[in-house]
């Protein structure tokens, strides 16, 4: 007997269970038992609205050379069922018995999600082969569980961000902000005003020379489509009125000016056709993104809007609307702009600076400065909907050790994973609460003026994301950093299975920082 059970012992701890899972699943009943996963694994479902899932689960696995095939329903050994009793939208059930895997949910997204935790299971498996028996009965702390990425400093192009979107689904992210536009180049393609490509798109960070390079509405939809497959949405962002150089580059008529530091910073808000550039830029981008949110920005216009009390519309503008400084005067600009983005059908999302602007109705803010967490309270306090992603720990340009140079710090703080994965604990609120249901998660953002190839890209991503995706997935009593380190042995598996230039501070070829050409802190 005693023989038996260390036997038994040595095969559970090289069977995978729900311990291998990222994010950790919220509830887990283990049983007797383990499931050996068959050299060709078959796939069934018997309710045509999950149907359309057991392609993208069996080219999962294809990925990463696993054989699967579809059979006809309750032929095979995975079993995908719709479960009324499920009513979350995202949660989902999965059990795991001696002869067959059955992934339940009320909705095909928490299928997918039941789908992507058995898919970590099979690729954890090891040389076992096998699958511990159980029952795991999860669903997400956080409605959004968002990722950033900035692609007008540097531009890494349609196969990056599919590697981008798969990686965030097998974790089980589901919001992909997409910052399309800024200083340094213009990457969507605007059929009715093409020079925001063929000049806009010119140059990036590193090289204010580099080709134009931008995606293509086509591609657009294409990747947009891509990532609803994965049950992620789309949104972009659309910066303004700050952070308008390469728009102003290629339409001066609508330059609202800048500083010394911030050239040509601004759209001109004294104009009306600024307005009507703008409103038909939006209009274009609404057809492209199914998504309900389109972001504005609206961030950081104090550092190039200097010009604008020289220009005589803008003195017309503050007299005429009674404006008592350059800051009513971005107000102005921001209601006028959220206005047309409630007439196109859509809602308004900008960052933490818009809190202030007396918005008629009411944008999602994502709140990022860390050292103002009053912005934080006011948004609450005012009734606006919340995203938390600030600086400090969800900003992934930030180093992750004390030792690297290439990325930010602030005051001597950056973002190691340790910290990604506490969020959102209190010491990062300012003693804000966020017990309310109008924080509705949380969110990393990639900003890339230190990310000059996809290589530096994923370095900087992973294996925070893993941490992210945990952080907005587990409730907070189950969170437990050792327990994830520990998982993570079989993510960065798969991360290596991914070609994914991922940090790890154990293995020396992994530690050493990918930099970026400046290679200093800023």
């Amino acid at each position: 007997m005693k023989f038996w059970l260390i036997f038994l012992f040595i095969i559970a701890s090289f069977s995978a269970g729900a311990q291998d899972i990222i994010p950790r699943p919220n509830e887990y009943k283990q049983a007797e038992g383990f499931f050996k996963i068959p050299d060709a694994v078959s796939i069934s479902c018997s309710d045509t609205g999950f149907s359309d899932l057991i392609p993208a689960f069996t080219a999962s696995l294809k990925r990463y050379n696993l054989v699967a095939v579809i059979k006809k329903p309750k032929k095979g050994v995975i079993q995908i069922l719709y479960n009324p009793i499920i009513t979350e939208k995202e949660a989902y059930r999965l059990k795991i018995e001696p002869l067959q895997i059955t992934v339940e949910a009320g909705s095909p997204a928490g299928c997918f999600y039941g789908l992507q935790s058995l898919v970590q299971l099979i690729l954890n498996a090891g040389q076992s082969g096998q699958i511990a028996c159980g029952i795991i009965s999860d669903q997400p702390r956080f409605e959004w569980r968002g990722l950033m990425l900035d692609e007008s400093r540097h531009f890494f192009g349609e196969a990056e961000v599919k590697k981008m979107l798969d990686l965030m689904a097998l974790n089980k992210l589901n919001k992909f902000h997409w910052h399309l536009t800024d200083s340094p180049g213009w990457r969507i393609e605007i059929k009715q005003y093409p020079l925001l490509t063929t000049l806009g798109a010119k140059g990036n960070n590193s090289n204010p020379e580099a080709e134009a390079k931008f995606y293509t509405q086509k591609q657009i939809t294409e990747i947009v489509q891509y990532a609803g497959q994965r049950f992620i949405e789309v949104i972009p962002e659309i910066d303004m009125p700050g952070h308008a150089t390469a728009a102003a580059r290629a339409y001066p008529e609508f330059n609202g000016g800048g500083s010394v530091k911030y050239p040509d910073f601004t759209f001109h808000p004294g104009k009306e056709g600024t307005y009507g550039f703008l409103t038909n830029i939006l209009k274009e981008v609404a057809l492209l993104f199914p998504s309900k949110y389109i972001h504005i920005g609206g961030d950081e216009v104090s550092y190039g809007n200097e010009q604008w009390s020289g220009f005589p519309e803008v003195q017309q503008l503050m007299k005429r609307e009674n404006l008592k400084d350059l800051l009513g005067v971005e107000h102005y600009f921001l209601r006028r702009m959220a206005d047309s983005i409630q007439k196109i059908g859509k809602t308004m999302i900008g960052w933490d600076e818009v809190v202030t602007a007396n918005l008629a109705t009411h944008p999602l803010v994502m709140w990022w400065r860390h050292d103002k967490p009053q912005m934080l309270d006011l948004a609450i306090k005012s009734g606006y909907e919340v995203i938390l992603c600030p600086r400090i720990p969800l900003y992934f340009d930030f180093v992750q050790l004390d030792s690297h140079k290439s990325g930010r710090e602030w005051a001597g703080k950056y973002a190691p994973i340790e910290s990604v994965y506490d969020f959102p604990s209190e010491k990062f609120l300012g003693g804000i609460s966020i017990a309310t249901p109008l924080v509705k998660g949380i969110q990393a953002n990639l900003w890339s003026e230190t990310m000059h190839t996809s290589e530096r890209l994923e370095f900087m991503t992973f294996p925070r994301l893993s941490a992210l995706a945990e952080a907005a997935w587990s409730n907070q009593e189950i969170k437990n950093f050792s327990s994830f380190q520990k998982r993570m042995s079989g993510m960065k598996e798969i991360y290596k299975k991914s070609d994914v230039h991922f940090f790890d501070a154990t293995i020396p070829e992994r530690s050493k920082e990918i930099a970026s050409p400046e290679e200093v802190k800023n």
